[in-house]
């Protein structure tokens, strides 16, 4: 009777045991770590030039694309003056002009040396003739310089008129507007702008999980309600310095959100995969 009792407490303080440690494994593997969701980029959009607002093409909360055309401000003087450079750059008579003279003292040249040789006419008509045609080889050059300064005067007012235009530097989420039709630019921000695809999720880690957590490893994000959900993210940053007060270091997730389904500003709970 004693035997079989002292084989059964045995028994329970295996099984006991073994409980133990597996609910000590299984609480190692769901660690959970709180962390924050929050927009990949955000960009406070200004004006490289001064200048007074004509167009506003987005309001809050409106989603953008890369190079979409945001605001534009007034520039009447600046597009007739890519007019103007326009058709500068596009002129060809003088260089024609300058081109059909050279040809011509080209030939009068050629007729006159052979007299020349002949000894049937002065040094200083032929001299005279030589020297017309040289003008002229300068002046077709001179015609081609400045019809390539014309080229150069258009691309930069093309510029010019550019720099009034104002693209959204990447796709994503308006998040404030500042300014509005009318309204004169200088160093004020017009736009703020926020990336939210992907995501970037910061968490803070105590010092022993320090080495334990690589670039690239995966992990499960689960943001709080009423979003909800689960959702996979991989490991970008870790920072190699560790704070000295608190014994934490930070790590910067990367998650995917090419639904834009999931808000930036959710709270989440972080559970890191070794695989």
């Amino acid at each position: 009777m004693f035997k079989n009792l002292q084989k059964l407490l045995l028994l329970l303080c295996a099984v006991l045991t073994a409980g133990c440690f597996i609910t000590a494994s299984m609480a190692q593997e769901i660690i959970e770590f709180d962390g924050l969701i929050e927009p990949h980029l955000v960009v406070k959009l200004g004006s490289p030039v001064v200048g007074v607002i004509e167009a506003v093409t987005v309001d809050r909360g409106d989603r953008v694309t890369k190079s979409q055309v945001l605001v534009m401000l007034q520039s009447g003087v600046e597009k007739a003056t890519l007019e103007l450079a326009r058709a500068r750059a596009g002129l060809e008579s003088s260089i024609q002009a300058k081109r059909t003279e050279l040809e011509f003292a080209q030939r009068n040249q050629q007729r006159i040396k052979s007299l020349y040789d002949k000894k049937a006419l002065p040094l200083q008509e032929w001299d005279t003739v030589e020297t017309k045609r040289i003008l002229a080889e300068f002046q077709l050059a001179e015609a081609l310089e400045n019809k390539r300064l014309a080229e150069l005067e258009y691309q930069q007012a093309q510029e010019v008129v550019q720099r009034k235009i104002i693209l959204s530097p990447f796709s994503g989420v308006v998040e404030e507007r500042f300014l509005t039709v009318g309204e004169y630019v200088e160093n004020q921000p017009i736009l703020k702008l926020a990336e939210i695809d992907p995501l970037n999720v910061e968490v803070i880690l105590p010092v022993n999980m320090w080495n334990k957590v690589k670039l690239g490893m995966r992990a499960t994000v689960k943001p709080e309600a009423p979003v909800g959900g689960a959702y996979t993210a991989f490991v970008r940053i870790v920072d190699r310095v560790i704070d000295a007060a608190s014994g934490t270091f930070g790590v910067r997730l990367e998650l995917p959100n090419p639904e834009l389904s999931l808000p930036p500003g959710l709270k989440c709970k972080i559970v890191f995969h070794k695989k």
